[in-house]
């Protein structure tokens, strides 16, 4: 029996695949076992009551989804009388994940949320920062640093920063994350992208930009998530194009200690429990024991200098 129970941003979890935020809700649990997943994750809440952008919000490209859903929200009081109630009764952990556009709104409602019931706070700071232009605090170290900073002295739940691909040195704003307090991170959110209707020469969402997600983007952000590893000493968690449990192994071998799902269970709502499952077989497949033994477990040969002596000569 392979043990794929994992720890991951002071949390022990029974096995490392949760949904991503914004990709699962409760209707779900009509179709798979929810006591099944590793963890649960919030769609994204907010203080204020949110409608999100305008329709279209959602276009299909090659290779994934282009989405501007724009974060609606019912706001806290809809999360602590529904939402919360409901996920009480399975047994997988919830992590609250939350929005704001200030660090003031950030620690307000991560003081907000932390009540029974609740195992974690997912900080969503790959969204605009109104103190800085609309830059995300995630595309700056400094941001990034004071947002987590705030969080941290607001609640005493496990904290995991949700990063943004969207920075040039997403290794710097990982240490900053940790060095302000997070106990995990995300790595990482949608690629910014867009596309066009060469009928109408119109955009095809109706925010003309959105966030790219699904197979596409799982390259980049694997590497991301290989880099960030490198950087910091707390547990990563995975989330970019992971749509089997190959997809799974490939990040838990370049450093995450758990993965998120979001599009692939658009397109086959059972996703999840099948990665699950996969994840079981691969490890029997190789005579792992434990899941957790192929964290950071990626094998890079060493090149022997005089092998590669010829390509300074050219």
């Amino acid at each position: 029996m392979v043990e794929l129970s994992v720890s991951v941003g002071g949390l022990r979890l029974a096995n490392p695949v949760m949904p991503a935020s914004g990709t699962f809700a409760d209707g779900l649990a009509k179709v798979i076992d929810f006591n099944g997943l590793g963890a649960f994750v919030t769609k994204t809440i907010t203080r204020e009551l949110r409608i999100g952008n305008p329709t279209p919000r959602v276009c299909e490209t090659q290779a994934g989804l282009i989405n501007s859903i724009g974060i609606p929200s019912k706001g806290v009081p809809y999360f602590l009388e529904t939402t919360l109630p409901f996920f009480r009764q399975f047994a997988a952990p919830l992590i609250v994940s939350i929005s704001a556009p200030t660090v003031d709104g950030f620690a307000s409602l991560a003081a907000e949320v932390s009540v029974a019931g609740v195992a974690a706070i997912e900080a969503n700071i790959s969204c605009p920062n109104l103190e800085a232009d609309g830059k995300a605090f995630a595309m700056v170290a400094a941001a990034t640093e004071a947002a987590v900073r705030r969080l941290r002295q607001a609640t005493k739940l496990p904290l995991w920063a949700k990063l943004t691909p969207n920075t040039g040195d997403i290794a710097e704003i990982a240490r900053a994350a940790e060095a302000a307090g997070a106990d995990a991170l995300v790595v990482a959110n949608a690629i910014l992208a867009m596309a066009i209707d060469i009928e109408t020469r119109r955009p095809r969402l109706g925010n003309v930009t959105g966030g790219l997600t699904g197979p596409g983007i799982k390259p980049i952000i694997l590497r991301q998530v290989w880099q960030c590893a490198r950087a910091v000493k707390i547990p990563i968690i995975g989330c970019g194009g992971i749509s089997s449990a190959g997809d799974a192994v490939e990040y838990l071998l370049a450093g995450a200690s758990a993965v998120q799902v979001g599009t692939a269970s658009f397109i086959h709502p059972t996703a999840m429990p099948t990665i699950i499952d996969g994840l079981a077989r691969y490890c029997e497949r190789h005579g792992i024991a434990r899941i957790a033994d192929l964290v950071g477990g990626l094998d890079i040969e060493e090149v022997d200098q005089e092998d590669v002596a010829w390509v300074g000569a050219a």
